[in-house]
């Protein structure tokens, strides 16, 4: 029978672990996975595993103890076999005998390269030889935050001896290392029989002569810090000293960040495009709320994992939550002195604690963002690592939350948190991501982007590096475009609402959306639309106002409502409109929907030169015969089409085709590449352009 848990998931299956019985190596993959789905028990990306276990060697053919443990930059939830590092285990310890000390440290790092058993291994993180100089067969280092609490309270090492009746060690914070490795073999030597370590300021290290042991052993080791700060949260104080504020309401609180989102995502830009993400989790608004807000974020955090992606400390806004945002220049005004203050505090911390060969000062920007009774920001490079800021940065709250229940809260030094963050090891891995995509730290709207023309823009931006909003009329075909980009592409890549172009209120809450979701928007593409085709005796006043509401009132009141979010932003921004070639071409039976699409193209030129100020560049794309999973064919439109050409329907491909100079036939990819094309950076100097993409119609020539 299972064990249970309250406070974290026992996740073993006996099942699936009888499966794999004999093969350490697939059960550590197994026990690594279930330990990173638990949230409670590591964060993304932090903590390792390890295992050892004989194989043969493959020079001498005698059996070998090897030790398989995390690579360099993986995540124990995702973790895969190539994402391990397979090294001899007398190798690595055979390390200690030319360790130099605790000044030569970063030296012992490519020392583990000659310590490999399998040569396409994951390079071997910096946490390697904390596995290697312990005896266990099966090691967990994790992050929960319950220890991490305890490890950082004040009196963290009392309270750990006393809660494990010695079971658990003690090692005063040190970075991770060679060093690190030895102080806890001697730990482990200075108390046998011990069942891990508690590492101060920084996690746990758990052992067990089974996958299934170090497991439990795990569960049962956080559970217990878990369960003893619960007990004691509130018999002190309130938690953080109780509410100094109340929180907005919800709706108020996400009108509030929406407003506000793009004001601070065009700050944090100062240096490099960010992408945000917004939370008003629970666990952020006790925090934010608080008496003891102000206090405990400056003193910034103790984990590395957490300010190694969260800065030093948070920036804290001083703006009444309740306070409109109306008036842009003056909140600018007010933002202005703040981030200022910031930047130059970052830049009073480099200056003080960087060493003759720290790398240059990074970004002064803040990553995190606190207003207290909205909520929190978190912005980045992109959209997946301004989340995973913000859930560190709550990892980071429930620390302080169960150090202050149990003790006080300590954090590193400065000295000790700069020597994390501008580590040469951590600069080289820096220096190692690769380069960022021509759309990285984009954020796109387009328009009718659940099928044909807008999807394949949708696909191209977000294969570029964009994150994008999908918005369409069809809500069931939305659900589907967006289910099959994430499964694509990702959860962080996009999201969607319905949208009618001819609504305001729908305008406004997908704009809210990319601001929420994103932090702002820099790419619209007007391609929302519908075709009508008959002869002038047939047209309708209903067929004209549909024309023209959709068309061209919707393309105008995008634009509107976009360029307002991207003037708060004062980043520059692309207004792409689809329009046709019949916005050039007079053809028959075509007076409505041809005069609203000429409409539409003259309003782009007249946009692009009222918004040539804000960098806000408006051009346009003519398509011509855009057939391929298009709504608009699939109506009515084809027949008319064919009927004012004495064709039928199926002929209409090729009649298409065979009347272009180029004789080709356009694909929505086509458009896609001509909007990528507008945005790619190339023609950033270009604004109230017309590319044509019809395979050549002499006719639809704009000169």
């Amino acid at each position: 029978m299972a064990k249970e848990f309250r406070y974290v998931s026992n996740l073993w299956d006996e099942k699936v672990a009888a499966g794999m019985e004999g093969d350490e190596i697939a059960l550590l993959i197994y026990r690594s996975n279930i330990l990173g789905a638990d949230l409670r028990l590591t964060n993304y990306g932090g903590g390792n595993t390890s295992c050892k276990a004989m194989a043969k060697d493959p020079l001498t053919g005698l059996p070998q103890e090897v030790m398989w443990v995390k690579g360099s930059g993986g995540d124990l939830g995702t973790l895969k076999k190539k994402g391990l590092a397979a090294l001899y285990v007398h190798k690595l310890r055979g390390l200690q005998n030319i360790y130099r000390g605790l000044e030569h440290e970063d030296e012992m790092v490519a020392l583990f390269n000659h310590c490999l058993f399998d040569l396409d291994s994951k390079a071997p993180s910096i946490d390697t030889p904390l596995h290697a100089l312990l005896p266990f067969r099966h090691i967990d280092h994790l992050h929960p935050d319950a220890a991490i609490a305890i490890a950082a309270a004040r009196e963290g090492k009392r309270i750990t001896e006393e809660l494990f009746k010695g079971k658990i060690g003690w090692v005063d914070w040190q970075r991770p290392g060679f060093d690190l490795g030895i102080k806890l073999k001697i730990c482990l030597d200075e108390n046998p029989g011990i069942r891990g370590i508690m590492l101060g300021g920084h996690g746990l290290f758990i052992w067990g002569d089974t996958a299934y042991e170090c497991y439990i052993n795990s569960l049962e080791t956080v559970e217990r810090c878990a369960e003893y700060i619960e007990q004691q949260t509130g018999k002190k104080r309130p938690v953080f000293g109780g509410a100094k504020i109340l929180a907005l309401a919800k709706e108020e609180r996400l009108k509030q960040a929406a407003a506000i989102a793009p004001l601070l995502r065009g700050f944090c830009s100062s240096q490099t495009k960010m992408m945000g993400h917004f939370t008003d989790d629970d666990r952020v608004l006790e925090f934010i709320n608080s008496n003891d807000l102000e206090r405990l974020a400056a003193m910034g955090t103790s984990c590395p994992d957490h300010f190694l992606r969260t800065k030093i400390c948070p920036m804290v806004l001083s703006i009444p939550p309740s306070r409109n945002f109306g008036d842009v220049k003056n909140i600018k005004e007010l933002l202005a002195p703040a981030f200022d203050a910031y930047r130059n505090n970052y830049a009073d911390y480099y200056t003080a604690c960087k060493h003759a060969n720290s790398p240059s000062m990074r970004d002064a920007n803040p990553v995190v963002i606190l207003y207290p009774g909205v909520g929190m920001f978190t912005f980045s490079k992109d959209k997946q690592t301004a989340r995973v800021a913000s859930e560190f940065y709550i990892n980071a709250i429930n620390v302080m939350r169960g150090a202050e229940a149990i003790s006080e809260y300590t954090a590193l030094s400065r000295q000790e948190a700069f020597d994390i963050e501008y580590w040469l090891l951590e600069e080289a891995k820096l220096q190692r991501m690769p380069k960022p995509k021509v759309l990285s730290g984009r954020i796109a709207l387009i328009t009718g982007s659940a099928g044909g023309i807008g999807k394949a823009i949708a696909r191209k931006f977000i294969e570029e590096g964009a994150c994008v909003v999908l918005n369409d009329i069809n809500a069931e075909r939305l659900e589907k475009t967006q289910d099959e980009f994430r499964k694509k592409y990702g959860k962080d890549t996009c999201t969607a609402t319905v949208m009618d172009v001819t609504k305001h209120a729908d305008i406004k809450t997908a704009l809210d959306i990319a601001c929420l979701s994103f932090g702002g928007i820099d790419i619209i593409v007007n391609n929302a639309g519908l075709s009508i085709s008959k002869p002038i005796e047939d047209h309708t006043e209903q067929d004209w106002d549909i024309l023209y509401d959709v068309l061209v009132k919707g393309q105008f009141f995008v634009t509107q409502a976009a360029s307002a979010v991207m003037r708060k932003q004062d980043m520059g921004g692309d207004i792409i409109n689809i329009v046709s070639k019949n916005a050039l071409v007079s053809g028959p039976s075509n007076a409505g929907y041809g005069s609203a699409k000429a409409a539409q193209l003259h309003l782009s030129r007249l946009n692009a030169a009222e918004l040539g100020a804000d960098k806000i560049r408006v051009n346009v794309v003519n398509p011509d015969a855009v057939i391929q999973d298009s709504n608009i064919w699939s109506g009515g439109w084809a027949e008319g089409r064919a009927k004012a050409y004495g064709i039928t329907v199926a002929e209409l491909p090729a009649y298409y085709a065979k009347r272009t100079l180029l004789n080709e036939t356009v694909l929505p990819e086509d458009i896609a590449n001509a909007c990528f094309i507008y945005v790619s950076g190339l023609l950033n100097k270009s604004t109230g352009n017309v590319l044509n993409v019809d395979g050549g119609l002499a006719v639809g020539f704009v000169r």
